[in-house]
C-alpha cells in the first residue's frame, strides 16, 4: 500500500481540541474537532490525530509533519502562578522588579485603587552578583566568581531549580552571563537556566529581566509538554516526524529546538488563527481585516494590512512585560464559556471569569452552577440544542433555569437578561477591536471583521452595528481557522542587538557588519532545522525613533550593504509609518533628529501552504437546497421570538444570496444571521455578511 504524505494542524484550546489534516499530494484540507483535556491535554491531542486519521482514512504512518499552537505551557504564568522561581542580576539593581515601570492600567483615574501585580520572583529569591560593563559591553569592573558561587550554592540549598540570569548591558557583550550559567551548572546541576543575551538582546534593562524570567519560568513545563507529546507521537507514528509548535511572532519552530526558547510560544494559538484568516481574507479580495476569534474562554483580536499581521515587542504575558517579537493580539475574556454574575452593585457583568471546559456551561450539564454566554445563546435560539453536529447535546432548560434565576435578581425577564449577556459581551469584544485598530490609528469603518473560532461569528452582526464595519467574512470551518493557520505559516527565528545611534553619526560598517553576525546566526538556526541554504529567506527591520522619544517604530528595512542611499530609505519608511501611527512626522524638520535603536534580523524556512479552494455553484435556489427546517430565535427582546430558517452551509454554493433573520449552521459553529443584514457568499466558500443598507 502506497504511503500517504498527511501533515496535521492540531490546535489546544480550552474547551475544544482542533484538528486540520492537509494531504500534500491531492491538496485534499479535512477538518474535526474534539473536547479538550485540560488534566493532560497530550490526551486530547493525540485523541484529535486518530479521530481526523480515521476520517480520511489514513494511518499514523501516513502523518508527514505535525504543527501545533497551543498556550496550555504556560496557563500558570498567565495565572500568575509562579513558584520557585529565581533571579540573579547585577549588584545593586537586587530592586530592578520592584520599581518595574511607571505605568497605570487604564490610566491615572484609577491609580487611588490600583495595586501593582506580585513580582514574578519576591525580593527575597533575588541574589546579586558584583562586576560591571558599560553600554558599549567594555568591562569596567571585572565578574566576582566569588559572589557568583556563593549565588548559586544558596539557590542550591534553598531547592530553587529555575533560575534567570539578567546582568546589566549583557546585550553588548555577554560574557559575565555565560560565565555565570557555567557556574550555575557547576554548583547546581539541576537548575533550569535562562540569560538574557540568549533570550533578548536589547536594551532596558526592566524588559530584558522579565522577559528573561517569563522564559525560565515556563521553560520547565515547555519541556515536559514537548517532550510527552513528541514520545506520544512516536509511539503512535512508529518513526520520529517533523514536529514543529507555533511561535507568538507567526512563524512555527521544531520542538526540539522550542525547548531552548520556550518564551517564543507564549500566545501561539491566537497567532495561529490570525495567519490563517490572513492568508483566507487576502485569496479573497480583502486587504484590511480585522480578525475576531472567539473560543471558549476568551476572545482574540488582531488587525491585518495586505495579508499581513501586525507584530509588536510591546505584549504582556498576563501581569508581565514580554519583548519578545508577536502578533498584536489584544484577549478580552468574552468567550462562550464567561460567566454572567451580579456585582455588589447590583447590575450585570459579564466575565473575564469562565466556565472553561470543566465544568462548563450549564448547558453541559457537567456541574456549572453560573450562567455563560452559551448559556444566554442556546436560550435564544442562536445556537442549536447540541454541538458538533449532534456529538455533545446541550440542556437547555439548565441553561433557561439558571439565567431566569439571574434575571430575576436584577428585576429582569429573561428576554432581557439574555440578550442584556449577549450585548455586554458584544460592547467587551468591540471595546478590544477599538484597541488594536482606532487605537492604532486606523479608521475601523475601512476594515472587514473576519471571524472564526468556535464562537467568533454569534455577535458578529451586533460588532457590525456597534462600530460600523464595512462588513463581515465568515471563512469555511471557522471552528478550525487557527488549525488551519497552523498549516500555512514557515519557520521563523529572530535575532536582534542594540546599536542606538543617531542616523547622522551611524557606522555604516559597523551596522552592516551587525546585520552580517545576526544573518549568520538565522542561517545557522535554519541549517538545524534541515533547510538547504537555497531555500533560507532572511527579513531585515529596524527600531527607529526621533531622538528624546522613550519608544520606537519597527520599520522594514532592505538587504544589502548599508550606505547613505540605505539610511535615507529608512528614514523615508519611518516618517511614514510614524505618520501612520500618531498622525504627524517630522520629515524635513533639520532640528529633529532620527535614532536607529534595535537592530534586527528574522530567518525564514519555507513551508509549502494548503492553496485555498474555489467552491463551485449549486442548483437550484437556497430555500429548496440548503434549508433544514426552522426555529424560534430572538434577535429583539422587544420583539421576542419568530420561526427563523435554519441554513446547512455545506449546501451552499458561490453566488448563493440570502437574508436575515436566519440561522446558518455547520458542523463546529454557528452564524446568526440578524434581520437587516444579507448574505453572498463568494467564490472561496466564504459567507460575507453585510448590512443591506450599505448597497
Amino acid at each position: 500500500m502506497t504511503q500517504r504524505r498527511i501533515r496535521i494542524g492540531i490546535d489546544t484550546g480550552g474547551t475544544f481540541t482542533d484538528v486540520v489534516a492537509f494531504d500534500e499530494d491531492s491538496g485534499e484540507l479535512v477538518t474535526t474537532k474534539t473536547p479538550s483535556t485540560p488534566g493532560n491535554p497530550a490526551d486530547g491531542f493525540i485523541a484529535g490525530i486518530e479521530k481526523i486519521l480515521d476520517i480520511v482514512g489514513a494511518e499514523g504512518r501516513d502523518i508527514s509533519a505535525v504543527s501545533h499552537g497551543t498556550t496550555v505551557a504556560t496557563n500558570k504564568l498567565l495565572e500568575g502562578k509562579v513558584e520557585a522561581l529565581g533571579f540573579i542580576t547585577t549588584e545593586g539593581y537586587e530592586f530592578m522588579l520592584e520599581i518595574a515601570r511607571q505605568s497605570v492600567p487604564d490610566g491615572y483615574g484609577n491609580s487611588y485603587f490600583w495595586v501593582k501585580p506580585d513580582r514574578i520572583v519576591p525580593a527575597d529569591r533575588v541574589r546579586t552578583v558584583g562586576g560591571r560593563l558599560d553600554f558599549t559591553g567594555a568591562e569596567i569592573r571585572p565578574f566576582d566568581e566569588d559572589a557568583a558561587v556563593a549565588a548559586a550554592r544558596w539557590f542550591r540549598d534553598q531547592g530553587i531549580s529555575t533560575i534567570g540570569v539578567c546582568l546589566l548591558h549583557a546585550y553588548a557583550n555577554d560574557e559575565h552571563e555565560l560565565r555565570m550559567r557555567e557556574i550555575l551548572r557547576r554548583e547546581h546541576p539541576d537548575a533550569v537556566v535562562s540569560i538574557s543575551s540568549e533570550v533578548l538582546r536589547e536594551y532596558r534593562e526592566y524588559e530584558r529581566s522579565m522577559t528573561t524570567l517569563v522564559d525560565a519560568a515556563v521553560k520547565p513545563n515547555v519541556s515536559r509538554y514537548v517532550t510527552n507529546i513528541s514520545d506520544r507521537l512516536v509511539s503512535f507514528t512508529g518513526s520520529a516526524i517533523p514536529f514543529y509548535v507555533m511561535k507568538s511572532n507567526g512563524g512555527v519552530l521544531s520542538a526540539d529546538e522550542v525547548v531552548h526558547q520556550p518564551i517564543t510560544t507564549v500566545l501561539s494559538g491566537p497567532a495561529a488563527g490570525a495567519l490563517g484568516a490572513a492568508l483566507i481574507a487576502k485569496v479573497a479580495g480583502f486587504p484590511k481585516i480585522l480578525t475576531c476569534d472567539g473560543g471558549g474562554t476568551s476572545t482574540d483580536v488582531s488587525v491585518v494590512l495586505d495579508g499581513e499581521p501586525t507584530l509588536t515587542t510591546e505584549g504582556t504575558v498576563g501581569a508581565y512585560p514580554s519583548k519578545i517579537p508577536m502578533i498584536d493580539v489584544v484577549t478580552v475574556g468574552a468567550g462562550g464559556g464567561s460567566i454572567a454574575w451580579l456585582s455588589p452593585e447590583g447590575t450585570l457583568k459579564v466575565g473575564p471569569h469562565s466556565a472553561g471546559a470543566d465544568p462548563g456551561p450549564l448547558c453541559y450539564a457537567k456541574g456549572g452552577t453560573q450562567p455563560t454566554i452559551t448559556d444566554a445563546h442556546v436560550t435564544l435560539g442562536r445556537i442549536p440544542p447540541h454541538l458538533l453536529g449532534g456529538e455533545i447535546p446541550l440542556d437547555v432548560d439548565a441553561a433557561r433555569a439558571g439565567i431566569e434565576d439571574l434575571a430575576g435578581k436584577l428585576g429582569l425577564d429573561f428576554e432581557h437578561c439574555a440578550t442584556g449577556i449577549l450585548e455586554i459581551s458584544a460592547w467587551n469584544q468591540a471595546n478590544a477591536l477599538r484597541q488594536v485598530s482606532v487605537k492604532r490609528g486606523l479608521d475601523v469603518r475601512d476594515f472587514m471583521l473576519t471571524t472564526f473560532g468556535g464562537s467568533g461569528s454569534l455577535l458578529a452582526c451586533r460588532l457590525v452595528d456597534i462600530l460600523d464595519l464595512a462588513g463581515v467574512v465568515v471563512p469555511p470551518n471557522p471552528g478550525n481557522v487557527s488549525a488551519f493557520g497552523l498549516l500555512t505559516v514557515d519557520v521563523k527565528n529572530d535575532y536582534v542587538q542594540t546599536h542606538v545611534a543617531k542616523q547622522s553619526a551611524l557606522d555604516h560598517g559597523v551596522v552592516t557588519g551587525i546585520f552580517d553576525d545576526l544573518t549568520a546566526k538565522a542561517r545557522e538556526a535554519l541549517a538545524k532545522e534541515g533547510f538547504a541554504p537555497d531555500d533560507h529567506r532572511f527579513q531585515r527591520t529596524i527600531d527607529v525613533r526621533y531622538v528624546g522619544q522613550a519608544f520606537e517604530v519597527r520599520v522594514a528595512a532592505p538587504e544589502g550593504a548599508v550606505d547613505d542611499a540605505y539610511v535615507a530609505q529608512v528614514a523615508e519608511t519611518f516618517h511614514g509609518e510614524h505618520r501612520q501611527l500618531y498622525g504627524y512626522d517630522f520629515r524635513g524638520d533639520a532640528t529633529q533628529q532620527v535614532e536607529w535603536v534595535n537592530l534586527r534580523v528574522t530567518g525564514i524556512g519555507p513551508i509549502t501552504r494548503p492553496e485555498i479552494q474555489t467552491l463551485g455553484t449549486a442548483d437550484g435556489d437556497v430555500e429548496q437546497r440548503a434549508v433544514r427546517g426552522t426555529r424560534p430565535v430572538c434577535f429583539d427582546p422587544e420583539v421576542g421570538y419568530v420561526d427563523t430558517p435554519v441554513i446547512w452551509r455545506p449546501d451552499l454554493g458561490a453566488g448563493d444570496t440570502f437574508a436575515g433573520p436566519v440561522i446558518v449552521e455547520e458542523f463546529g459553529s454557528t452564524i446568526p444571521v440578524h434581520p437587516g443584514f444579507e448574505v453572498v457568499v463568494d467564490d472561496w466558500a466564504n459567507l460575507v455578511i453585510r448590512k443591506e443598507s450599505a448597497r
